[in-house]
């Protein structure tokens, strides 16, 4: 069986083709794949934004990050700047100094050719068109191999008789109209002139040339006038000149090379010692104390060494020092605390005999012995507070974390401290969520956070209502004590959660605290990897909250709660 191919008859039609053939029922439409390019364009100068962005930020980090690389490029900046004034003002005088001789050669030779030319055509009036145009060439020739110091040249000659214009020269690629047209008016007009002009040389190419034009004095009729132009080419001049460029910029480059060279050595000589140093600091704060810089020589870099290695030693001895006495009062709060547990037990089984047995006192007796109770009382939190610091300090504190629902934390704690809010004259108002709050916490300690921001907004509160918040989102609780009593300065918020520390000393506490409580509280937000922090006016209450994560051991990124609080903003902020 044979098979023909090839193209159908005029006025017959083949077979239509198939998609898979590749004919047109396979191509895309061509919207499509306009629609396709523009798309690729637009990834690839996405693309070409997204490198150029990175390159920049790169070059950006460099430069702020290396001394080195601020110091050459600035020095290549400035070395460069003046290599291209230096070279441009150099170049500039020996070119005017070497067209200069050339032009000041080529005027001499021009008013030498001219006395010449005057010679040959002082009768060239009175002769025919045969003898004007022999006369002519026989003078250009003669001006030609009469040479000068200008080197070599070439010559145009021209005879004007009223229209007629009879020129002559010494090569027929040259000829009266190459000459410039305003040099040509100033011959003219009786005056030797020069031009800086680009002529055709015997090739046909064009060349700089030098061209000095002179009128010629005749014995003709007014109006008759010879005028000779000499045209001396400058390709001597501009090799002369290229040469001289060429080596200008080499020795540009290399001067600006060597210079940013001798800078950045001189840079590293300087920066290298001073890399060394920072790192050494960056491991002395980072708690080798035993690092030291080797000393070299008795320069100023050495005495830089030198006086860190001495810095480094008292460093060293006075944190030893400073370990040596916080171990000795961790030791010494410990001790004294575990020590006094057993006279305290024994004083307050005194106290509470005397206590229950009051009623057959005196009443100043039975008074001192109510105080003898209280003040006991509170001489056992304060040992149990400092028990927990002394824990805290020698980092023997546990978090014994569990999930939980902190809604019914929160209730428990307000309901433990109704009697005390009672007792000031104050309302306790909680809001939990309706929906459970489940976090891994450890419950007695959030409940001992609690308490204290509670008992301190009942303390400060002056009577006013106290709100207990509670919030989560995704990733973190918060719970908010709003009191709006007297109040916190800038400066008391930044002392209010020091050991011991009253904003006002001479107030009396009535709650009876250790001045421990928001210390301890402190610790115990840390110990969750969460945030206590207070908010506070003079005469606009305070804030606590307390962000703890959902997770344990998750880092907390945001609070659920604000700590300023909202309504304050509302009425602060403009109409």
């Amino acid at each position: 069986m044979s098979t023909t191919t090839g193209t159908p008859p005029v006025g017959q039609a083949g077979p239509p083709a198939s998609p898979v053939d590749g004919g047109p029922a396979a191509r895309p439409p061509a919207g499509g794949l306009l629609t396709g390019v523009r798309r690729r364009v637009r990834r690839l100068r996405r693309r070409a934004l997204v490198s150029g962005g990175r390159a920049a930020r790169r070059v950006a980090q460099a430069w702020r990050s290396s001394l080195q690389l601020r110091v050459g490029a600035i020095t290549m900046l400035v070395a460069g700047v003046v290599v291209v004034i230096v070279s441009l003002v150099l170049f500039s005088q020996i070119s005017d100094q070497l067209l200069g001789v050339k032009r000041q050669a080529a005027v001499d030779q021009s008013l030498s050719g001219v006395q010449y030319a005057q010679s040959e055509v002082s009768g060239i009036a009175t002769g025919d068109s045969a003898s004007i145009r022999t006369t002519l060439d026989r003078t250009v020739q003669g001006l030609r191999s009469r040479g000068g110091a200008a080197g070599d040249f070439d010559v145009v000659m021209v005879y004007r008789s009223g229209d007629q214009v009879r020129p002559a020269s010494t090569r027929t690629s040259l000829s009266y109209r190459d000459m410039p047209t305003d040099l040509r008016a100033q011959v003219a007009e009786g005056v030797q002139a020069y031009r800086y002009a680009q002529v055709p040389d015997a090739a046909g190419r064009t060349m700089s040339s030098l061209l000095v034009g002179a009128p010629v004095q005749t014995d003709g009729r007014s109006g008759d006038r010879v005028e000779v132009y000499f045209v001396f080419p400058l390709d001597q001049e501009q090799e002369s000149l290229s040469l001289i460029r060429s080596t200008v910029v080499i020795s540009g480059v290399a001067l600006v090379l060597f210079v940013v060279g001798i800078g950045v050595l001189v840079t590293r000589l300087v920066v290298d010692p001073v890399r060394r140093a920072a790192g050494g600091a960056q491991r002395l704060a980072q708690g080798h104390l035993e690092e030291r810089l080797v000393v070299r020589g008795a320069d100023d870099l050495a005495r830089l060494a030198t006086s860190f290695n001495a810095m480094a030693d008292s460093l060293q001895r006075q944190i030893t020092q400073l370990e040596g006495l916080s171990q000795l009062q961790q030791r010494f709060t410990s001790d004294v605390s575990h020590e006094l547990r057993t006279p305290l037990t024994t004083v307050q089984m005194a106290a509470e005999v005397l206590h229950e047995a009051r009623g057959d006192f005196d009443p100043a007796v039975a008074r001192s012995a109510e105080l003898l109770r209280v003040e006991l009382d509170r001489f056992e939190a304060l040992l149990s507070d400092l028990l927990e610091i002394s824990r805290y300090d020698a980092g023997a504190a546990v978090l014994e974390a569990e999930a939980q629902d902190l809604g019914p934390l929160v209730e428990r704690v307000a309901d433990g401290m109704t009697a005390l809010a009672e007792r000031h004259d104050c309302e306790l108002r909680v809001s939990v969520p309706t929906v459970p709050v489940i976090a891994e916490v450890d419950g007695r300690r959030v409940e001992r956070v609690l308490r204290n921001l509670v008992g301190n907004a009942i303390e400060h509160g002056r009577g006013e209502p106290v709100e207990i918040t509670l919030a989560a989102s995704p990733t973190a609780a918060a719970m908010t004590v709003r009191d709006h009593g007297v109040g916190l300065t800038s400066a008391d918020a930044e002392h209010v959660f020091d050991r011991f520390w009253r904003a006002d000393p001479s107030r009396v506490r009535t709650v009876g605290g250790s001045g421990l409580g928001l210390s301890i509280s402190l610790e115990d937000a840390r110990l969750h990897g969460g945030w206590l922090q207070v908010w506070g006016q003079p005469g606009q209450g305070a804030q606590f909250r307390l962000t703890v994560p959902l997770v344990a051991g998750t880092e907390l990124t945001s609070s659920p709660l604000p700590l300023r609080p909202s309504l304050l903003r509302r009425i602060e902020s403009p109409s």
